[in-house]
Parts: structure tokens; C-alpha cells; sequence
């Protein structure tokens, strides 16, 4: 089924408010293209929920830092359409950045307090710009159920924040993340990584899983895990720079110095250009 492809904002608010009175319900799977198993994933968990699911791809700009990679981020639209109509999914919205932010564009939506620290801390303002996209497309499409992955813990326990805080009336529902065979995290930047940089990536699910392993052991010591999940990533991928290990509260990404309740480890690990970032729940 092919899907049917919008690229106004106007457009797109007209369909809704249309879905919206015919009593059907929409699910919203926000991405920015280059769409690969782990997307695909959400689009069929979507379908599940509601009777509509709308796809968006938008590359952000407000997210990316001018050091960063949005000039090469990779695209591929028409191919992005073609795998979201082989798992149903109805619509693709595709809006104009220079529709989503005219000129003098000047409101923003934060998230204070989980903002600070992991990929925050790495990022500055990073999170301001994935809340205020968000925003703007849940204020377009008007969904009933959001659909984000657990690759990107941080960002959706973010927005998840922010669509409670915000009363927006809208189910949020996390995914557990898609992996490669080897247990890569699926991710679009995957595709700029060297032959062997991929072959090293694999030391981050070993190292969180041996993390994971240690507390199913007994190991309740934050600088412990952290200490073991080092040495695997130092010496499995010698060509990778950790960014940072951190073990945070599920709920409220607060770094944790004991395991207690539910707990995340989460790192990022730079191999030359490409940054990747994943995380395992301990316990």
C-alpha cells in the first residue's frame, strides 16, 4: 500500500481534524528519515493502537549543534515511503523547515530538569530543539497515541515528561529498542561507521549487558558497573572514545551511586565521526 504523502502543515491539520470527526484515532511515529528496522517497529506498534498512523520525517535542524551532522545526516525519502507503506502505515508527513520555522521564529518548549545531564550534557540545547519539533507536531497532527523507542532513553522519557506536564491528551508509549543480529542498536548513523568501527561497536551491548550481569550477580555499586563496562569498551573497541557511562533512575535520570530501584545504564561511545549511544535496563 502506498501512503498517502503531505507536506503542508495546513494540509495536514485539515486530515486530522477530518480523522479526528470521523471518530478514528491516529497514532504519530516522529522521525527523521533514513528509517530502518527499529522505525519500522514503531510504524507496526502504532498500527496496533490506532486506526490511523501518521509517520513524520523531518531532519531537525534545532537539534543538531553547528558542529554536528545535519548537512550529512543521511537521507532517503523515497525509499523511507516505500518501507512505510510495506508495514501500513497510511500517512507520511513531510513538512518544510522553513514552514516549521518562519522567519523570526522565537518560541521554544524545555524541559528543565532531565535535560541536564547524559546526552544533555554532551548536546547544549540539544533537547530544546527535539521538545519544541515535538510539540509543534503533536499541535499539528493532534495523535492519540505517541510511539518513541527506548534507544533513545533520555529523549523519550523527555517527552514524556512533556506530554504529561503539558496535559496533552495523548497515550505515550515507549518500544523496547531493534537491534542487529550481533546486538548493535539500530540506529541511521550505523551506516557511517568503518568496517572496522562496526566490528568494535558491538563492545557497547557487551558492555552494558555485563553490566546487567553484575547486578543480576549481586553488584549494587555504581562505580563498580561503571569500572567493568569501561575495561570491555577499552579493550574491545581500543578506537572508541567514551563520552560517558552513567547509571541513572529510570523515571527520573538522577545518577544513582547504589542500584536500589529501577535503574538504566546508559553510555555514548565516538568512533571518529560517528557518535553512537545506547543503554540497557539493570534491574
Amino acid at each position: 500500500m502506498k501512503p498517502t504523502v503531505i507536506r503542508s502543515i495546513k494540509s495536514q491539520q485539515k486530515l486530522s481534524r477530518q480523522i479526528i470527526a470521523s471518530g478514528k484515532t491516529i497514532a504519530i511515529v516522529p522521525t527523521m528519515g533514513f528509517l530502518h528496522d527499529g522505525h519500522l517497529s514503531l510504524i507496526k506498534k502504532a498500527k496496533v493502537k490506532a486506526d490511523l498512523v501518521v509517520t513524520t520525517i523531518f531532519v531537525n535542524p534545532t537539534q543538531f549543534a553547528p558542529h554536528e551532522d545535519f548537512d550529512r545526516y543521511p537521507r532517503d525519502t523515497k525509499n523511507d515511503i516505500r518501507k512505510i507503506g510495506s508495514v501500513g502505515g497510511q500517512i507520511v508527513f513531510m513538512p518544510r523547515a522553513d514552514e516549521i520555522y518562519p522567519d523570526n521564529f522565537q518560541s521554544w518548549v524545555v524541559v528543565d530538569k532531565l535535560t541536564g545531564l547524559l546526552e544533555g550534557a554532551s548536546r547544549p540545547n540539544h533537547f530544546r530543539g527535539v521538545t519544541t519539533i515535538v510539540s509543534k507536531l503533536y499541535n499539528i497532527v493532534r495523535p492519540d497515541y505517541a510511539i518513541f523507542g527506548m534507544k533513545d532513553y533520555q529523549q523519550a522519557m523527555v517527552l514524556k515528561r512533556m506530554t504529561s506536564d503539558l496535559n496533552w491528551p495523548i497515550k505515550f508509549i515507549i518500544a523496547p529498542t531493534v537491534r542487529e543480529p550481533d546486538g548493535l542498536a539500530m540506529s541511521s548513523r550505523n551506516k557511517y561507521l568503518s568496517g572496522a568501527h562496526r566490528s568494535e561497536a558491538t563492545a557497547l551491548i557487551k558492555a552494558l549487558r555485563f553490566g546487567r550481569k553484575m547486578v543480576r550477580a549481586g553488584e549494587m555499586s555504581a562505580s563498580e558497573i561503571k569500572r567493568e563496562m569501561k575495561k570491555i569498551i577499552t579493550k574491545s573497541a581500543p578506537s572508541g572514545l567514551i563520552d560517558y557511562i552513567t547509571l541513572t533512575d529510570m523515571d527520573s535520570l538522577e545518577t544513582v551511586r547504589n542500584i536500589r530501584g529501577k535503574t538504566v545504564a546508559s553510555l555514548a561511545v565516538k568512533f571518529g565521526k560517528v557518535r553512537l549511544i545506547d543503554n540497557i535496563l539493570l534491574k
